[in-house]
């Protein structure tokens, strides 16, 4: 029988593909990015959607690109207030708003965001939500109470919200909210209803218009860089700072739970820490945009005046009757209220221990020199 002879260069050549068969090759071990569809719940210029925009852009940044937020505007798939169901139906990947926008699921998601807080900020809120059991609580409500297959990931603390914008004078009392046609959403709503304000409750992109037309007397959003934003300044002028009907909201960013069971440990760190990440970046930020947009705004001719105490005192009542009646309605509204009210029992106190009065500071170095 005949031998053939293999030439020593072929050998190489058949040794070296077989050791290279044998090596996971770079470009079959790198995968294609993971891409989630993820809508926002506001206008494009806001700063909400702007958070959204920057806790994407971390998200893939720290990923090294492995995980892509593809970020929709709002109503792109569908409104704001069914952004919740959608992910769940796996219309979405994923989804930006508040707990509150949910309350016509069930009133205790508005808890988490627009409760009265007991003497919270957001940050206070933030720190309940992470350490104090509320996200627990949270994802009882989302997944057990609602059967929603969704994960939910705070973030980005609002400031305390204003009053909101008035077609007349600055309210004097409380008694002058009857009868007034006013816009908020979540538990904010049985608040001014109980105070006897008649409420229609928007997505903040319809309520400009809805000023427009007549359709409402006052409404609140938020602040300063989003109500400027939205145009408020354009058709009101009458703009009351401070109030305790939302002062503590954040932002979250709520994912579909299967999606986020098909992330490796790593990814899913990124995502939960880049939440955390853009709460801190966006408290910064909006620092900055809030009190440039309130000069701006004063400069363009609005007034800025301050809610009287009588109507503060008189939404800290209201808001005792709304809460007592809801939770003899609810036991898990009620659970949720006892568990912000142990954390704010001890959270408060320390705060008000530690703080140094701004009043005074503000008195020493500003006052005496304007």
């Amino acid at each position: 029988m005949r031998k053939w002879a293999i030439p020593s260069a072929c050998l190489l050549l058949l040794v070296a593909g077989a050791l290279a068969a044998s090596l996971p090759m770079p470009w079959a071990a790198a995968q294609a990015p993971k891409v989630w569809r993820v809508q926002s719940s506001w206008p494009p210029a806001s700063p909400p959607h702007l958070s959204f925009l920057e806790l994407a852009k971390k998200i893939e940044e720290m990923s090294g690109g492995r995980l892509k937020l593809q970020v929709l505007p709002a109503g792109a798939v569908v409104p704001a207030f069914e952004i919740l169901d959608a992910i769940h139906r796996r219309v979405l990947d994923g989804g930006h708003g508040v707990p509150a926008y949910w309350i016509g699921k069930h009133e205790a998601s508005s808890l988490f965001g627009t409760s009265p807080g007991f003497g919270m900020d957001s940050w206070d809120n933030l720190a309940w939500m992470y350490y104090g059991g509320g996200l627990e609580l949270y994802h009882e409500l989302l997944q057990k109470e609602l059967k929603m297959n969704v994960v939910s990931f705070p973030t980005s603390p609002l400031p305390s919200q204003a009053f909101g914008w008035f077609r007349k004078d600055p309210l004097k009392s409380a008694a002058e909210l009857k009868g007034l046609k006013y816009r908020t959403v979540g538990l904010a709503a049985d608040l001014f209803k109980e105070l006897g304000a008649a409420l229609t409750i928007l997505p903040i992109g319809d309520v400009i218009p809805a000023l427009e037309r007549g359709v409402l007397d006052a409404a609140e959003v938020c602040c300063p860089s989003v109500d400027k934003t939205l145009g408020f300044h354009v058709v009101l002028k009458t703009y009351m700072v401070k109030s305790l009907h939302q002062p503590a909201e954040f932002l979250e960013l709520i994912v579909s739970k299967s999606r986020w069971d098909e992330l490796s440990p790593d990814l899913k760190a990124i995502v939960k820490y880049a939440a955390m990440a853009e709460a801190a970046d966006f408290y910064m930020r909006d620092l900055k945009m809030n009190m440039q947009d309130l000069d701006d705004l004063v400069a363009r001719g609005v007034k800025v005046t301050e809610t009287p105490p009588e109507i503060l005192k008189a939404q800290l009542e209201a808001w005792d009757r709304v809460l007592e009646r809801k939770a003899k309605q609810g036991p898990f509204f009620a659970k949720v209220i006892e568990s912000q009210r142990q954390w704010a029992k001890q959270a408060v106190p320390y705060r008000l221990l530690f703080s140094t009065p701004r009043e005074i500071q503000f008195e020493h170095y500003w006052k005496k020199r304007s």
